[in-house]
C-alpha cells in the first residue's frame, strides 16, 4: 500500500531514515564508495525537509520511499529507495508507475549514479530517456533522465 508519508513526524522520518541507509548503503557499494552523500544525511534533515515523501508499506513495515518536489509542471525526483530486505519484489516500479500517474506535471526529472544500472533500467521503462552526464565534486559520475508527459 502507498501512502503520503508526514515527515515532519520526527517517528516517521526515522523510519525514512531507516530506508534511505539501508538502501543507500547497498547503492554505495554498488559505486565503490563509502563517501556517498545521500548517507550523511540526517533523521532530522528528513524530517525539516518541504518535499513530499510517500511510503510503500508491506504489512506494517515501511519497505520503500519516494521522495518528489512537484511545481508548475516540473516533477523531479529526489529519491526513490527500496530497503534491500524487500528487493526484487515489484516495490521500484509500482511506486514509479504510482509517482507518474498520481501528479500533474509536464515534464520530470531523476538523477542517479551512471554506474547505477538497476535504477537507470527502471526510469527507463518507464519512459525517461537520459540527457545529461557529468561528474560532481564529489567525483561520483551521475546521469540526470527526462519524463516528458503526454498528457
Amino acid at each position: 500500500m502507498i501512502v503520503k508519508l508526514d515527515n515532519s513526524l520526527p517517528e516517521i522520518a526515522t523510519q525514512i531514515y531507516r530506508v534511505f541507509q539501508n538502501s543507500y548503503k547497498v547503492e554505495a557499494n554498488l559505486i565503490g564508495t563509502d563517501d556517498f552523500p545521500p548517507l550523511a544525511r540526517t533523521a532530522k534533515e528528513i524530517e525539516n525537509a518541504s518535499t513530499s515523501v510517500f511510503g510503500y508499506y508491506e504489512e506494517d513495515l515501511l519497505a520503500a520511499v519516494v521522495e518528489i518536489a512537484c511545481d508548475a509542471k516540473h516533477l523531479e525526483i529526489h529519491s526513490l529507495t527500496v530497503d534491500p530486505a524487500f528487493f526484487r519484489k515489484g516495490i521500484a516500479d509500482k511506486l514509479m508507475d504510482y509517482t507518474l500517474k498520481s501528479f500533474d506535471f509536464s515534464e520530470a526529472i531523476v538523477e542517479t549514479a551512471l554506474v547505477n544500472i538497476p535504477a537507470i533500467r527502471l526510469y527507463k521503462k518507464h519512459g525517461f530517456v537520459v540527457f545529461k552526464q557529468w561528474t560532481p565534486s564529489h567525483g561520483i559520475e551521475k546521469v540526470a533522465l527526462l519524463f516528458e508527459s503526454t498528457d
